[in-house]
């Protein structure tokens, strides 16, 4: 039986029938016939593909890597491409008519998905800064150019004013797709766990900004997927005494104020590994639960002490994130199990965390290293220290001897130490990005990061 995959586009309602694993990109262009949305690097990386789209119990319309949005994802959503832009007023949104007087636009492919991000921004934020322009930008690569027009562009169009295309809720249905794709969206865990009994080789899909790739780049095909998007019991953030738990489903931009409020310095990684196309898709549990040993996740969780909540048919079960990862890509977590929600306890007077990343580019690149550092000061000495590593090993990990280094002194004396044990312990690989020298050494040389940010000295920040 076929069921339409039924949402607004540019607001107006839309039934589509079509795979369910069929990219948003992909429809767009070939089905639809809206061609402005363009194909860059099919892996959410360039944004020129960028659209808007609102999620189904949210308010607003975020920009989203069309390259790597399933059509099955769609239901009950709100989508606005850069022709819907085009049309929601005389001339077109301010952000396109300011580009235009202020001479913004090279070449033009890069453009309309340029023009989405920031409209996308304008509609959530009608006074942004220019950094708060520059972080909206950052999913978006010209290749012309340089940016300073843009962001004129959209500092007036800020002062103009602006509305998105206006669209009615539309239902989501529980199932969407065809015989040869369907899609599953359970809104509760009960449910969840009896569609994965039922269809256990079906895709678990999260936001799908990772193994979404398989089918963007692989041009794989998915007769089967299970989505967790609508399932309340993944979705939610509390905190709660000392305690923060995010929900599995939780994007990296609805953890983002949480992080910022909480560990600065983590909500910055944040920022850097995921532009806001990819932190308004991507999900905390999907970002585990690849378990790549580059994820940037890991790292900062791990030195934060996060426990698993792990779902099964048969109940909950905790378990520390540093007893999660087995081996390369492979955990603990069993079959007919999923990742609920992820507890962090909340941070305490004395307590310091860091997270750094090297990359070869500063926005939007996978790590070289990524490093996190925890201590607890007992006046000026170390209580008690969490060090942990990607892009180090087959998977995300602690150093414990040069957490031993440091503990029992000042951060400054044990640090030599520490910087000995992290080049003992650790035999990386060489690869595109760097070799396993490079590896080592940048490993061991964060820590003098840590420690001159601890000191209250100025450190450059920079992609190496």
């Amino acid at each position: 039986m076929e069921h339409s995959i039924n949402f607004s586009l540019n607001g107006e309602a839309k039934a589509a029938n079509c795979r369910a694993d069929t990219t948003v990109l992909e429809w767009l262009r070939a089905d639809a016939r809206l061609r402005g949305t363009k194909e860059g690097c099919a892996e959410g990386d360039c944004g020129a593909c960028s659209v808007l789209v609102r999620r189904p119990g949210h308010d607003k319309h975020l920009p989203t890597n069309a390259c790597i949005l399933l059509m099955g994802q769609l239901e009950g959503a709100s989508l606005v491409t850069v022709e819907g832009l085009a049309e929601s007023a005389s001339g077109g949104h301010p952000v396109q008519q300011e580009m235009e007087v202020n001479g913004s636009s090279q070449c033009g492919f890069c453009t309309p998905g340029i023009v989405v991000a920031l409209a996308g921004l304008l509609d959530s934020n009608a006074e942004p800064q220019e950094d708060e322009i520059h972080d909206a930008l950052a999913g978006n690569l010209c290749r012309c150019t340089g940016y300073r027009p843009i962001v004129e562009a959209a500092q007036a169009a800020a002062k103009a004013g602006g509305a998105l295309p206006g669209a009615e809720a539309i239902p989501a249905k529980g199932e969407v797709g065809g015989a040869e794709s369907v899609f599953h969206l359970p809104k509760s865990l009960a449910e969840l766990h009896d569609l994965r009994a039922a269809h256990p080789g079906a895709v678990l899909l999260a936001g799908g900004t990772d193994i979404a790739l398989n089918v963007a780049q692989a041009k794989a095909r998915w007769p089967r997927a299970i989505l967790t998007r609508d399932v309340a019991d993944l979705r939610s953030i509390e905190e709660r005494d000392g305690t923060i738990i995010f929900g599995a489903a939780a994007t990296w931009q609805e953890m983002l104020p949480h992080l910022h409020k909480h560990w600065p310095s983590f909500a910055t990684l944040v920022r850097r590994f995921g532009s806001v196309q990819i932190r308004a898709q991507g999900t905390i549990g999907g970002n585990l639960g690849t378990a790549s040993p580059i994820g940037d996740g890991s790292p900062a969780l791990l030195v934060l002490g996060a426990t698993l909540i792990l779902s099964g048919p048969n109940g909950d079960r905790d378990v520390p994130l540093a007893d999660y990862f087995l081996d390369y890509r492979k955990t603990v977590r069993r079959d007919d199990e999923v990742i609920r929600a992820v507890s962090v306890l909340l941070p305490e007077t004395g307590e310091e965390m860091r997270v750094y990343k090297v990359s070869k580019r500063y926005d939007q690149d996978i790590s070289t290293v990524c490093g996190a550092f925890h201590v607890a000061m007992d006046g000026g000495t170390v209580a008690a220290a969490r060090l942990a590593f990607g892009g180090m090993a087959a998977t995300p990990v602690r150093c414990m001897a040069a957490e031993a280094a440091l503990v029992g002194q000042p951060v400054a004396d044990g640090i030599r130490a520490a910087k000995d044990a992290v080049l003992e312990t650790f035999s990386p690989m060489t690869d595109m990005r760097g070799s396993a020298d490079y590896r080592a050494t940048v490993a061991a040389n964060l820590l003098d990061r840590f420690a001159a940010d601890l000191a209250g000295e100025t450190v450059e920040v920079m992609a190496l």
